[in-house]
């Protein structure tokens, strides 16, 4: 039919229009955009990761008892160190990179481990960027195998896998609105929060959701793709002018600060360590794997094998970059996935962007101590939208499994969402098992995700080797 075209999944192409012309189809990935819209797209990729990268390093610098100044340098470090990963993860650099939209930052599931190690006299911070890096370079090693493992993601795995993650990480972005954790550190253990579920930060939190959706509800064009944006800004604001900001710090910090590496000492080996990460990191890629299918579904576009190694790949450099450049463990950012879907902007270029910003913020400590001083309820606010549209991901790549001539699928996803719920609604429950097995059932996602991978195969089979997702896309 004359004027009729169907878009090419696999990317760009030429594609008929009528009988004597053709028009390129525009790959979303590859989209390339002036520089303000750069700016202000990649700012806002930046704003939603902030609060979750900056958090580790606090923890782990608080828990293993490191100066003020020391904890100043492990954030410089995290976000230099986030920008440089995130720009190979997004432009590519040899056999790195998936050149996907993908931010890169400092997992929360290796803090406790990381903090075992730190917190042990004879390996201390040094301990930890030996670990650190020895588990890099396990995962640069696994990741080309582990890359073979996508036929076992088909759409009923994958959604439910981004439908537990977005569930697992909403008490997360509950708890950020709310001004922080439940109970704080005390002199005598833990206390609970004074500033936790605040009225002003709740209503600062519901002021930034509320701006999110009427700016994406009556926004027009460029605006409408700034509703983070917008709505951290205002919620800042209002936070500033109630006089609830603290500023501390920035007068005494300088206005340009070079990371170094090893600014802690040389890194300690040791095996102990090294294992403990490396098992960390095969958990990060189940994740990161169904992020990546996740985005190439955004995009229409398949994952190859080679292009999944190439993102996992990333992971370990990345590793390897943290413990050189003292910061810690690498992974895609789900609240950034999230984002794309609201958004709808999937340009590479895009992130890239808000790479570069981070490696300058790294630099800048002065710019880093402002950004940082943004209140968790702000950030929060944007978060439950975040992690919301990661579930709401998932319930999108569902649709694409079959439920009616394969009724057997129902149950992988009703078991697998309500064994990743246990966890979360009585924490306590595996605390008399053995350790290393309470460790592997604390975290609802690990779950969810190891109960789809074994249900599918008890359903459906072992999925056949391919080249892609490609026929798993279109559902069993």
């Amino acid at each position: 039919m004359d004027g009729a075209f169907e878009v090419d999944r696999t990317g760009p192409a030429q594609v008929p229009v009528n009988e004597n012309e053709t028009v390129a189809v525009v790959d979303p990935i590859e989209e390339m955009m002036p520089l303000p819209k750069l700016f202000a797209l990649g700012l806002q990729h930046v704003l939603v990761m902030y609060a979750g990268a900056v958090a580790v390093p606090l923890i782990i610098g608080n828990a293993i008892g490191m100066t003020k100044g020391q904890i100043a340098m492990l954030v410089s470090a995290d976000l230099f160190a986030c920008g440089i990963v995130t720009m190979i993860q997004t432009l590519g650099l040899w056999k790195f990179g998936a050149r996907l939209p993908i931010v890169m930052g400092i997992g929360f599931t290796a803090v406790p481990p990381i903090i075992a190690i730190g917190t042990n006299p004879e390996l201390g911070i040094q301990g930890v960027f030996g670990a650190v890096i020895a588990s890099g370079i396990f995962t640069v090693i696994a990741a080309q195998f582990f890359s073979k493992w996508v036929r076992f993601f088909p759409p009923v795995v994958t959604g439910t896998v981004m439908l537990v993650i977005g569930i697992a990480l909403m008490r997360v972005g509950v708890n950020w609105a709310a001004g922080g954790q439940p109970t704080i550190k005390g002199p005598d253990g833990p206390i609970p929060n004074p500033a936790y579920g605040d009225p002003f930060g709740l209503g600062v939190a519901a002021i930034v959701l509320l701006t999110i959706l009427l700016v994406t509800r009556f926004g027009r064009g460029f605006v409408a793709n700034l509703g983070v944006l917008i709505g951290i800004g205002l919620g800042f604001g209002i936070s500033i002018a109630a006089g609830r900001v603290s500023f501390g710090g920035i007068a005494d910090a300088g206005w340009v600060n070079i990371v170094t590496p090893f600014a802690f000492g040389p890194p300690i080996f040791n095996l102990w360590g090294t294992v403990m990460l490396s098992l960390v990191m095969v958990v990060m890629m189940i994740e990161a794997t169904g992020q990546f299918l996740a985005v190439g579904d955004m995009a229409n576009q398949p994952i190859t094998e080679e292009r999944l190694a190439r993102g996992l790949r990333t992971d370990g450099i990345g590793n390897i970059i943290g413990g050189i450049f003292n910061t810690f463990t690498y992974t895609s950012y789900t609240q950034n996935v999230g984002l794309l879907q609201i958004t709808g902007v999937l340009s590479r270029y895009v992130v890239a962007a808000a790479g570069a910003m981070l490696i300058l913020l790294g630099c800048l400590p002065k710019v880093a101590y402002v950004s940082a001083s943004i209140p968790s309820y702000v950030v929060g606010g944007a978060a439950i939208v975040m992690f919301g549209m990661v579930s709401a991901t998932g319930v999108k790549i569902l649709g694409r499994a079959d439920f009616i001539k394969n009724k057997r699928n129902i149950y992988i996803v009703a078991v697998s969402l309500a064994l990743s719920m246990i966890p979360l609604v009585a924490p306590g429950i595996f605390d008399r098992l053995p350790h290393f097995i309470e460790q592997v059932f604390h975290s609802g996602i690990l779950v969810g995700t190891f109960s789809a991978l074994l249900l599918n195969m008890l359903f459906n089979g072992i999925p056949k080797r391919g080249a892609d997702l490609a026929e798993d896309l279109a559902g069993h």
